[in-house]
């Protein structure tokens, strides 16, 4: 069953195509794929299935709902969680704090309850703070609980917000080029955290990375995206071989 289908789905930058005719599905438990090269629109199509854009044509559904015109602080209390690139962590925010803000966001006490200090909003802290904790001791983050965010190294901070959208307790989470700026050691953990964290929460990914050996040894289905358009989709072995892309990658041979 698919948790994530995208349907001819275009996006215009003034009178350039970002994307075009763009169809993809992720199933329900899967880790699924988006690659190409620079430029291919993969950003784009992030920013739309997170609610930043809306599509021009086309329709994004996550499971039954339709999410044309619902904005990404909607769907994240629908299940739709997200890194980033560009790293968003509170840097001046220890870490503890950095995953204690998404369950406080999500907590149903209201500003008055805070000021007052009610029952109420000791029990929500008291709660945002044990999913925290939690959250750390599984990812091996529990020694840097009080370090501050901004202070770690970009290996630890990646794990840091991979952490903190899992705060959210999605059901699909995109996962915006995680390897970036990792060594080879730190992908190659990156890549058994991701395949437990989706055994252990049962959750459903949708992952764009330039690193192909991140994505190859993680991903069960992949769509190759190259100037906005699908040019392919399969397992990661037939992607490996597919002339087309091959072709995005390194350029076509010389006549």
């Amino acid at each position: 069953m698919a948790l994530l289908t995208v349907d001819r789905v275009s996006k215009r930058f003034g009178g350039v195509f970002a994307l075009q005719d763009v169809s993809f599905e992720v199933r329900e438990g899967e880790i699924a794929g988006l690659i190409g090269p620079n430029g291919a629109g993969k950003t784009t199509m992030f920013n739309i299935v997170s609610g930043v854009f809306d599509p021009d044509d086309g329709t994004v559904r996550y499971g039954d709902h339709d999410l044309h015109g619902m904005r990404p602080h909607r769907r994240a209390r629908m299940g739709i969680a997200r890194t980033f690139q560009n790293l968003q962590l509170f840097g001046r925010m220890t870490v503890l704090e950095n995953l204690m803000v998404p369950v406080d966001a999500a907590s149903q006490r209201g500003m008055l309850a805070d000021a007052l200090r009610l029952p109420v909003a000791r029990f929500e802290e008291h709660r945002a703070e044990e999913r925290a904790r939690a959250m750390l001791h599984f990812l091996g983050l529990s020694d840097v609980a009080d370090s501050v965010a901004g202070a770690l190294s970009v290996g630890i901070q990646r794990r840091v917000e991979l952490a903190r959208a899992l705060c959210l307790r999605p059901r699909l989470l995109l996962l915006d080029e995680p390897a970036a700026g990792l060594d080879v050691r730190e992908t190659a953990d990156l890549a058994a955290t991701l395949v437990r964290v989706r055994d252990r929460f049962d959750l459903t990914m949708l992952l764009v990375d330039h690193d192909m050996a991140l994505v190859m040894r993680t991903c069960e289905h992949i769509y190759v995206l190259d100037f906005g358009r699908v040019i392919a989709e399969g397992p990661p072995e037939q992607i490996r071989q597919d002339p087309s892309v091959i072709a995005a990658y390194l350029g076509e041979a010389a006549a």
